[in-house]
């Protein structure tokens, strides 16, 4: 492993002697050849397991394979060491958790699963008198092994998430406690109690917070978040309802990203080139279930690519028959515009022809000093009917078509 010969040579310098050994834990004859060189002279006397392997990934694109590739670096390796090593006298038998089997980290439900298993079989020791000891880490700060692939954006969600990462020195500093510890299961992690979130906070911190009571009268008269938010939408007109549920897409999302400020998630660009994946998909549609109430599919954000036409969609769950349902916004209307432009192809004087009418049209907004988003545009425009739009549009194509 990359720093192997190093630490070797750093423990050799303390007085240590070190033996540096390939083997697949996971594979039992392996383990058994392995623990057969143990010099008699020097028994083993303790085992301490750091394996891990990540294949993060959506519950439904779970494999086999992909489930068996986490699992067999925690559950078979551990499983060995424990059956082989259960007639020695050991001192200790440490097993590296996670965090994510208690908190379930979107998109790790197999690499969750190992852990709680590793979880468990240290308990399963401890009933039967040997020693066991789980620990259940948070995010390390050292960008190695499995951390290596963590973006920048990663650790600020999780440091936003009030899970700021463990350095080094904390980090040998909460294994030398834990190891004194007369429970099979500790969780070494750094938690910081006046960041967690007010109403999404994960049951296992919920006594960290202090939070005001609510009463059967209070609740009732407070509502869900979903009722909130249909009374915030109540008497406004259909563009600035989505731009009012816009805002809150792009507000979650920037949460998700770990962006401070919202107008960075551009409200027509694509979710995917914000920088979301399945996973970060997860995180953002579970934020949107909580501040609306609806119950939204994990493809949300591929069904409805950006925050403009995903605000669209969210308006039809919420307030399904409104007017806003029956008269298409001015955004979806230049969405098939778009359309249109790129599905046929248009000779040269009808492309100048539609380029100068959008120009003007272009001036006649900008004339107006108000805001120039897409979405701001809408509410400026929303006296124009969609016939008006398409009317217009149609009525210059085939002015220029009669040239």
């Amino acid at each position: 492993a990359a720093g192997a010969r190093e630490l070797e040579q750093d423990l050799a310098a303390q007085g240590a002697h070190v033996t540096i050994a390939a083997c697949d834990v996971a594979d039992r004859d392996q383990v058994a050849a392995l623990l057969a060189q143990v010099d008699a002279g020097h028994p083993l006397t303790a085992v301490i397991h750091t394996a891990g392997v990540l294949d993060d990934g959506i519950i439904t694109s779970l494999t086999p394979e992909r489930l068996d590739v986490v699992l067999r670096p925690k559950v078979d390796a551990a499983w060995h060491l424990h059956e082989l090593t259960a007639d020695l006298d050991l001192a200790g038998f440490v097993v590296f958790s996670s965090l994510s089997g208690l908190t379930g980290n979107a998109g790790q439900g197999n690499y969750a699963a190992a852990n709680v298993w590793l979880d468990a079989l240290m308990a399963h020791r401890r009933a039967q008198g040997l020693p066991g000891l789980s620990l259940a880490w948070g995010m390390w700060a050292q960008s190695t092994g499995m951390t290596g692939s963590l973006s920048q954006a990663d650790v600020q969600r999780m440091t936003a998430a009030a899970l700021p990462p463990i350095t080094t020195e904390q980090g040998l500093a909460l294994f030398d406690t834990a190891i004194g510890s007369d429970s099979p299961f500790v969780v070494p992690v750094r938690v910081n109690p006046s960041a967690l979130p007010q109403g999404q906070v994960p049951p296992l911190f919920r006594g960290l917070v202090r939070g005001t009571r609510r009463t059967a009268a209070s609740a009732a008269a407070g509502g869900g978040a979903g009722e909130a938010l249909s009374r915030q939408l109540t008497g406004l007109s259909n563009p600035k309802q989505v731009r009012l549920l816009a805002d809150l897409v792009r507000a979650q999302a920037a949460a998700v990203l770990g962006h401070s400020d919202p107008a960075a998630v551009e409200v027509r660009r694509e979710f995917r080139e914000l920088g979301f994946d399945s996973l970060t998909a997860i995180e953002l549609r579970n934020r949107l279930n909580a501040a609306t109430g609806l119950r939204l599919p994990a493809t949300l954000i591929f069904d409805y690519p950006t925050p403009a036409v995903l605000a669209e969609h969210l308006l039809a769950e919420i307030a399904p028959g409104e007017t806003a349902a029956e008269k298409p916004s001015l955004l979806a209307d230049l969405d098939r515009f778009e359309d249109m432009l790129s599905e046929d192809g248009l000779d040269e004087i009808t492309r100048n022809g539609i380029e100068t009418r959008l120009r003007q049209l272009l001036a006649k907004v900008t004339a107006s000093g108000s805001e120039t988003s897409e979405i701001a545009v809408a509410d400026m425009l929303e006296s124009a009917s969609t016939e008006d739009i398409l009317g217009i549009i149609e009525s210059e194509l085939g002015q220029l078509r009669d040239l």
